[in-house]
């Protein structure tokens, strides 16, 4: 008898214990609250009127949504002159007319925590696109109306509207620059994964716009793609923004690549060449997804290539293009170059026996059959692939 009561009582000591545990984990597992809205605080600037042309960058601050836990959501400040959220820029861009006016922009980055900055100079931007004002017909203060949209689980709301005084300024608007991203690594470039600004044609390689596609007059989203040679054991990535891991198209990114035994990866994400060989990497800057496929052609190695134009009265003896990929074991294709044009006028690309002309500017495809190309007095860096015809002028101020 004594027995049987031991084993009940153990019975009911574990039956007890495992129902704790049970509720425990329940209390630990939440849900998924539905929040309609969060609240985003009144910047300190606002009590004062802020001179766009002597700001960096103003700064908003918000709660998390109440999504029941800390919730990853990303987060667009947006901007109205009228506290009117029905016209989106992209909504606007529709109306090929160009009629119709956004009444609120989004500007400044994508934030993944409940703080971002806006710099002054992409909010006068965005104030222009909304009041497309004269240049001399731009009010001395303007007020503005700000919110932040946070995007969760395939859901969006939006804060309460917070409003501010600036004095604006006028700025010139024209399309969106397409987006551009950098292949880094082992095998581009000079080897040694320098991501800063100043490395950009040195250890940092620009991708180029591709001939015929469209981009994005609002985002500036579209495709853009790069053709070079590829040692074995080359590794890569691409970034964003120059100075910046954060933003990465990695091993994971190439949509056709897993299945690929010319290539694999390692602990850092990277892609690893198994075979190699050419190949074009193809980027789509809106989904940001790559992918990479061998180049079937026999690429002409050149010792020299040459800007040649009106410039420099088409000199092709004299101040040759710089040869980017200096690896070791680099087979170069992409070439780059600082230069002045003191005035409007022809170009070419050349390695004193062949002339690729161009059609377009400041990017595009050069080829053997178009006439001279039409540059604008400024100064630029020139990047150009002589397997693909591609190339970029990139102003400087």
């Amino acid at each position: 008898m004594n027995k049987i009561n031991v084993l009940a009582g153990l019975m009911i000591g574990f039956t007890a214990l495992f129902a704790t545990s049970c509720s425990d984990d329940l209390d630990h597992n939440p849900t998924l609250k539905k929040p309609t809205t969060f609240v985003l605080n009144t910047p300190g600037y606002s009590s004062t009127t802020v001179n766009l042309a002597v700001t960096d960058s103003l700064g908003l601050s918000w709660s998390q949504p109440d999504y029941g836990f800390p919730a990853a959501a990303h987060y667009e400040m947006q901007v109205s002159t009228a506290d009117n959220w029905t016209i989106s820029e992209a909504k606007a861009a529709t109306d090929e007319s160009g009629a119709t006016k956004p009444t609120f922009v989004s500007v400044g980055m994508i934030s993944t925590t409940c703080k971002a900055k806006m710099a002054a100079g992409d909010l006068a931007k965005g104030l222009q696109k909304i009041e497309r004002w004269a240049q001399n017909a731009v009010p001395s203060i303007q007020k503005v109306y700000a919110r932040v949209a946070a995007i969760y689980s395939g859901d969006t709301i939006y804060s309460n509207a917070v409003n501010f005084d600036v004095v604006p300024y006028y700025v010139e608007l024209r399309d969106a620059a397409p987006i551009n991203w950098y292949l880094v690594g082992s095998c581009i470039g000079d080897g040694s994964w320098g991501n800063s600004e100043a490395n950009v044609g040195v250890s940092l390689v620009s991708l180029y716009m591709i001939e015929g596609e469209t981009y994005d007059k609002v985002t500036g989203e579209g495709k853009i793609s790069y053709t070079d040679y590829f040692p074995a054991g080359g590794q890569f990535k691409l970034i964003l923004t120059p100075g910046s891991w954060d933003t990465q198209i990695a091993y994971n990114d190439f949509t056709d690549i897993a299945s690929n035994s010319a290539f694999a990866t390692n602990s850092d994400g990277n892609v690893v060449v198994n075979t190699a060989g050419f190949y074009t990497i193809t980027v789509d800057t809106k989904t940001r997804k790559a992918k990479i496929e061998a180049y079937t052609g026999t690429p002409t190695v050149y010792a020299n290539i040459f800007l040649a134009g009106d410039y420099n009265s088409w000199n092709t003896a004299a101040d040759p293009m710089t040869a980017i990929s200096t690896y070791a074991g680099a087979q170069n294709h992409n070439w780059k170059k600082n230069v002045t044009f003191p005035a409007d006028g022809g170009f070419k690309f050349t390695d004193a026996s062949t002339w690729w002309g161009a059609k377009s500017f400041p990017y595009g495809t050069a080829n053997t059959t178009a006439g001279n190309g039409a540059c604008k007095a400024g100064k630029y860096d020139v990047f150009f692939n002589d397997i693909t015809g591609q190339f970029c002028f990139v102003a400087k101020e």
